[in-house]
């Protein structure tokens, strides 16, 4: 009976370091997809609030008497933190009522989110978010 013990013992597979390999080559694609994610849902949060606050823009932009500058005002009131800091506002204002009025809002993804993913090649240096309404005039 005791040989049988023994051999049963014997049999087993020696499964030591596996865990420690298995997480070595798991854990670098998991951290990359989890920091895609965070720099990804930066990126989509900052977009809408450049959208929102170009729309602004163009409904200011819509009443009588504003200017080229009271729309970049409204623009950068609108966005908060850096995204107003370094938003590029261009609007282009009809002067008759049912004239198109275009407001194009640009800020840098720098200001929007950490740049996470340029150890793997893929780099928002240099890279913009972009949005762009247009309405009519009243």
């Amino acid at each position: 009976m005791r040989r049988m013990e023994h051999q049963l013992v014997r049999t087993q597979p020696q499964r030591k370091g596996f865990v420690s390999l298995e997480v070595i080559l798991v854990l670098p694609m998991f951290m990359l997809l989890l920091l895609g994610l965070c720099e990804f849902s930066l990126l989509m949060s900052a977009r809408g609030t450049v959208v929102d606050a170009a729309r602004a823009g163009a409904r200011y932009a819509t009443l009588h008497g504003v200017n080229n500058e009271e729309v970049g005002d409204e623009v950068r009131r609108s966005l908060s933190g850096p995204l107003g800091k370094y938003a590029r506002v261009d609007s282009r204002i009809g002067e008759y009522s049912g004239d198109e009025v275009l407001v194009r809002v640009r800020v840098p993804m720098a200001a929007a989110s950490p740049d996470l993913l340029w150890p793997v090649g893929y780099s928002i240096r240099n890279r913009e978010l972009v949005a762009e309404a247009r309405m009519l005039k009243e």
